[in-house]
């Protein structure tokens, strides 16, 4: 039952004097993609590289979050969509305290990252790490394709339960053609024109 009795409380420091005080804007890079894609890769590749440049900066990684604030959670349909809607809510405040919030995670139903958007507004930027099935299975670095290929992992995204792409991700990044460092050079550059005051 939800509770009736909670009242929102407002700042005094807005997001505005966040971003004056750290010397860029906040805001949510939403990386989404098939598991095998890259985008663990990627967010704390980027991460790395734009904290040396000055950024206040963190990645929440879906196989992190797992251990933790959504360690009540399995995988199905219903269960995913609360593990992205807590994600996105933490991202928001993120954003809000001025981070550049990367998010890697699979999520991979449209509905689910809209309402991740919601909580960061204009914030909010979706990039689709592109790479296909066959590329994901061929990688497989945690095993997890032939597992699922073998009926052992239940509800597997790209296998026996289903990845939507995005249709308007504000960037694409394909990692099937690409270096990491060039995806990640595409990822700066689109900070650097995105974040600034």
């Amino acid at each position: 039952m939800k509770s009736t009795n909670i009242f929102e409380t407002h700042s005094r420091v807005t997001k505005e004097l966040h971003a004056e005080r750290i010397g860029h804007k906040g805001g949510v890079l939403w990386l989404t993609g098939l598991s095998g894609a890259g985008k663990s890769t990627l967010a704390t590749e980027l991460e790395h590289r734009l904290f040396h440049n000055g950024y206040n900066v963190y990645v929440l990684d879906g196989d992190n979050v797992r251990h933790g604030l959504s360690s009540n959670l399995a995988f199905s349909p219903e269960d995913r969509a609360e593990n992205i809607r807590r994600v996105g809510e933490v991202c928001g405040l993120f954003a809000d305290a001025g981070f550049v919030a990367i998010a890697a995670f699979i999520s991979p139903y449209r509905d689910d990252r809209t309402i991740a958007r919601r909580a960061s507004g204009d914030s909010f930027h979706e990039v689709f790490v592109n790479a296909d099935l066959a590329t994901c299975e061929e990688r497989d670095t945690k095993g997890l394709y032939k597992r699922a290929r073998q009926g052992e992992i239940p509800e597997f995204t790209g296998i026996s339960a289903p990845y939507e792409e995005p249709l308007n991700a504000e960037l694409q990044v394909d990692t099937m053609n690409r270096s990491v460092d060039s995806c990640i050079d595409t990822l700066e550059d689109y900070v650097e024109k995105n974040f600034v005051l």
